[in-house]
């Protein structure tokens, strides 16, 4: 099980005209992701993904030589089965002797950004190894899932105020979700414009039918508490990243003003992150971002967080089909794991760098038992979108 190679392919896929949304994050033109690749000596190999931003458009040729030119030399001829071991390999660099023998951690200086985005693809392709090497679910080496089936919300909602329920009700009905998540904040222009969105969608969608909000940390304290107020009527399921991440304080002066959930994570780096945010009491949902936290590795320490606080855990799911399959493997043994998100954006990445498809029957998504992530990576998709050196 020794570590043969590891390897990393950006892969660009342009987005057709006629599917590209606009949000804050600007016109969505393409999807980007690291493809982590890890062979063992026995011919095993692993899978996983990081991504150099959030969203879906990114520019990863950093993140590929953090992964083969940086990590990568640390991990041959290392044991693939060492999982957490070479985490700390890997976060601590040069001093991971320190941290390994006196138990604490002592990183080098990448404590977040690009350097944990490559420990997250690279912590993902170790599970997907061990896995396939014992025939058995990532969520089974972690403990077992709790139940076989979870249900699933509609993530995207860009739309403006008159077509907004139509884009909604259109989610609604491609997996019958009882759940559907819309954008809000800076990219509706006015304050005044995201609420009456909300106020739309509440008033045409079902009343069974459940409603959260993501303003992706563009409002500011004060225009959140006033979010929150204007729409108390609607009854929304969560209002996500309402401030910027790095107010954490100012997140936390947001719940405290309100009884509407927060919701934050996709822009946090470790579980010492989450630390802060549920001993501010900032939040009342995690929502890490399996190929930006730290992997499978870390979430499972930011989820025991939020068990600790009696907090819930919804990962992020916005990504790929490896991103995805991660963060449900970690979801689905969790105490606090409770709704999966599904991105109803154009998402090729998804639905198409897998020989599998994650499908949504009946608002719910049943658990694949498939070994390792569960994940077939379709060799032709990535020839066709790997960006040539």
């Amino acid at each position: 099980m020794k570590i043969k190679s590891v390897k990393a392919d950006w892969l660009h896929v342009p987005i057709p005209e006629q599917q590209q949304h606009t949000s804050d994050f600007g016109k969505t033109r393409s999807f980007d992701s690291t493809l982590v690749r890890i062979e063992t000596e026995g011919g095993l190999v692993g899978f996983g993904e990081a991504k150099a931003a959030v969203g879906s458009a990114g520019t990863n040729a950093a993140l590929n030589t953090m992964v083969e030119d940086e990590l990568g030399p640390l991990l041959v001829g290392e044991d693939a089965r060492d999982i957490s071991r070479l985490w700390d390999v890997m976060y601590n660099g040069s001093r991971a002797h320190y941290a390994i023998d006196r138990g604490r951690v002592f990183p080098v200086l990448g404590r977040r950004g690009h350097l944990i985005s490559a420990i997250s693809g690279i912590d993902m392709a170790l599970w997907d190894i061990l896995g396939k090497s014992l025939d058995a679910p990532v969520w089974r080496l972690l403990g077992g899932c709790r139940k076989d089936r979870y249900p699933a919300y509609a993530s995207g909602g860009w739309a403006p105020v008159d077509k907004i329920v139509a884009e909604l009700q259109s989610f609604v009905d491609r997996g019958n979700f009882k759940a559907v998540k819309m954008r809000v904040g800076s990219g509706d222009g006015t304050l005044a414009h995201s609420v009456a969105r909300v106020k739309a969608a509440r008033e045409g969608l079902a009343d069974d039918i459940d409603i959260m909000c993501d303003a992706h940390g563009t409002f500011s304290v004060a225009e959140a508490k006033r979010f929150c107020r204007e729409v108390a009527e609607c009854n929304i399921g969560w209002l996500e990243e309402p401030v910027v991440a790095d107010d954490k304080r100012g997140m936390a002066e947001v719940r405290a003003s309100s009884d509407v959930p927060i919701s934050t994570g996709e822009s946090e780096f470790t579980r010492f992150a989450f630390r802060d945010l549920a001993e501010l009491r900032a939040c009342d949902i995690f929502q890490p971002d399996l190929s930006i936290c730290g992997g499978i590795t870390e979430a499972m320490r930011i989820e025991a967080i939020a068990s600790a606080y009696q907090l819930r855990y919804a990962p992020h799911l916005w990504g790929g089909a490896l991103t995805f399959a991660a963060g449900l493997q970690t979801m689905v043994v969790a105490s606090t794991g409770f709704i999966v998100e599904y991105s109803l954006g154009a998402n090729p990445m998804l639905h198409e760098l897998a020989v599998e498809d994650f499908t949504v029957v009946d608002g719910h998504l049943d658990v694949p038992d498939r070994p390792g992530l569960g994940v077939t990576v379709d060799e032709d998709f990535v020839e066709k979108y790997r960006v040539k050196n």
